[in-house]
């Protein structure tokens, strides 16, 4: 069918997008982690809203070397393990291929572009929920659109490129919602629009995105936050139109119970995104002159409750030692 893919990072997210591709006939090489003897041997499971459906064979592979190298590689790692990264992509991107990354936050394109510098690096934005609950298994709960634009080294919008567009058709032929995107910078931070307050306070408060919509308190303390955002947006010459808060209000309002994924990161002991989707933004406001004392002190927050998860856990690792 034309494109290759190759998807780093079999997750919630990756594996997702990655099986609507083979579903459709794309050739689809996936990196996994934990879970690579289950992949390969059983394939991906995925239960959606859109109808559930089984792939029992796909190309898992748990090296980056020996997958083949492919037109498009999507990367969905989060970002703190951007770090392993040089190791990946020269092996699995083809010469003059493309890097979609689908992942949160600010800063990451620059740092992608510089590991190939060969090849076009496009941004992606995913408004979805899903949820990885069961090796190779994903539970697609609701929306699933993608919105893509081409990082610029100037960081200037550069409207919609051929490679944008034959890397949306494969994704609509997939029946991914796609949208092409003028202006990436705006496009990231119109997402932390909704990611600030909502993984954010989920982590902080214990609770799910409906029970904060249906507190009055935690409703207005969300939309204060996302009007910061807005700020500081505005700070580096990114309008946010007003209505899209009001939109990000009821989109969520209308969302089934949800918890974003620094939430379920944190009640797993994992690490969280703090930097990428809160210390990045705060720093690049507050050099164009904006500050966001809400999301700065949500940003405290985040960071003790991380070092209480990273100390509970390195005490569970060491008295594992202990025991064995």
């Amino acid at each position: 069918m034309g494109l290759s893919f190759a998807v780093i990072g079999t997750g919630a997210v990756g594996g997702y997008y990655g099986a609507l591709l083979q579903r459709v006939g794309y050739d689809v090489h996936f990196l996994v982690r934990s879970d690579y003897d289950h992949v390969r041997q059983r394939g991906l499971q995925v239960d959606s809203k859109n109808g559930d459906f089984v792939l029992p064979e796909v190309n898992a592979y748990s090296q980056a070397r020996d997958m083949p190298r492919c037109d498009v590689v999507i990367v969905c790692l989060k970002s703190y393990d951007n770090v392993v990264l040089p190791e990946i992509l020269p092996h699995v991107v083809r010469d003059e291929g493309c890097v979609l990354l689908l992942q949160n936050g600010l800063g990451a394109e620059r740092s992608i572009q510089v590991i190939v510098p060969q090849c076009t690096v496009l941004g992606g934005l995913s408004f979805l929920c899903s949820n990885k609950v069961g090796p190779g298994h994903i539970h697609h709960l609701d929306y699933g659109r993608i919105a893509i634009g081409e990082f610029s080294t100037d960081g200037e919008p550069v409207g919609v490129t051929e490679t944008m567009q034959v890397v949306g058709r494969a994704f609509k032929k997939a029946d991914v919602p796609i949208s092409l995107l003028e202006d990436l910078m705006l496009a990231r931070w119109m997402k932390l629009v909704w990611n600030v307050p909502f993984n954010g306070l989920c982590v902080v408060l214990n609770t799910t995105t409906d029970k904060l919509m249906a507190n009055t308190a935690t409703r207005a303390l969300s939309r204060e936050l996302m009007d910061e955002v807005v700020a500081g947006a505005a700070a580096l010459g990114r309008t946010i139109p007003s209505p899209f808060v009001e939109k990000m209000i009821n989109d969520t309002v209308k969302m089934a119970s949800y918890n974003p994924s620094m939430k379920l990161d944190y009640d797993a002991g994992r690490r969280m995104e703090i930097e990428a989707i809160y210390g990045e933004p705060l720093r690049m406001a507050r050099e164009a002159g904006a500050d966001m004392p809400k999301v700065r002190m949500l940003y405290q927050l985040l960071g003790f409750l991380g070092g209480q998860n990273k100390e509970t856990a390195e005490k569970a690792e060491r008295e594992s030692l202990n025991r064995r």
